[in-house]
């Protein structure tokens, strides 16, 4: 691993970005500049093309991340609150939701607040079995800022949405799993490991028709857009890409594909 900031460790494996939060002191909760150098390290892998999927994690084997860093916003007003969210969903949250190349989290114990929000702005989430997740924010006045509210119930259903939030109460890897919330539950020694098996998977296919499936899945749950309109338009489009070409030709061809993602 490599330090590429205080608070963040990178290393590209087999085309694979892995990032490291690494605040272990801290349960690697998210401070203003955990963010913003999350936020730097994404922006400079997004258009590395040899980087075909990012793995997400935290250090050590007791947290994902445990939320945000309540003492930084613990004596902020009513408009410095507001610009807290605003900001978090501008340069983290929603950025990583629509960024062009899948990220999994591979969430390695607790996964609260601030921590469960990164989770689920993830395309996918592998947890490890002694994973804890939950939104426990009513417990100390405020609500989910970071899309809790609204990501929870498109992944778990209004109903358990309702429960986890206003309960505050934590669910174990295997209720994540029965829930939605994860696609897989691992060990912990083996939770990069499946991570790695599927990014191994992504990164043999075209990184264009990755990059618009993420585009158009997303497109779905956005109630400005109409998904399937969305879906006509960037399928017609993806016939004029050198992948197309690449992937048809070797598919008649009987061959493996050679993708450039362009």
């Amino acid at each position: 691993m490599v330090a590429t900031s205080e608070y963040i460790l990178t290393e590209v494996t087999n085309g694979v970005l892995v990032i490291t939060i690494n605040r272990p002191d801290k349960l690697n909760a998210l401070n203003k500049q955990t963010i913003e150098e999350l936020h730097e390290t994404l922006v400079d892998a997004e258009n590395v093309n040899e980087i075909r999927a990012i793995i997400l994690t935290g250090s050590g084997e007791k947290a994902f991340v445990a939320g945000a860093d309540i003492s930084e916003f613990a004596n902020f007003s009513v408009e410095q609150g507001k610009q807290l969210s605003s900001i978090g969903h501008f340069k983290i949250f929603n950025f990583i939701e629509n960024y062009n190349k899948p990220i999994i989290a591979a969430v390695n114990g607790f996964a609260l607040g601030g921590g469960l929000e990164l989770a689920m702005a993830c395309h996918i989430r592998v947890v490890s079995d002694n994973a804890k997740m939950g939104l426990p924010e009513v417990s100390l006045g405020v609500i989910p800022g970071y899309g809790g509210t609204q990501r929870l119930a498109q992944l778990v259903g209004k109903g358990k949405a309702f429960e986890m939030i206003v309960t505050a109460d934590m669910i174990s890897a295997n209720d994540a799993f029965k829930w939605g919330l994860a696609n897989y539950v691992t060990t912990q020694n083996e939770l990069l490991n499946k991570c790695f098996e599927i990014t191994k998977k992504i990164a043999s296919k075209s990184p264009t028709a990755i990059r618009t499936a993420i585009k158009v899945i997303n497109a779905g749950y956005n109630n400005n857009l109409n998904g399937f309109e969305v879906e006509i338009e960037e399928f017609g489009k993806s016939f004029g890409t050198k992948d197309f070409k690449e992937g048809v030709s070797a598919f008649l061809e009987k061959r493996k594909a050679d993708f450039k993602g362009e």
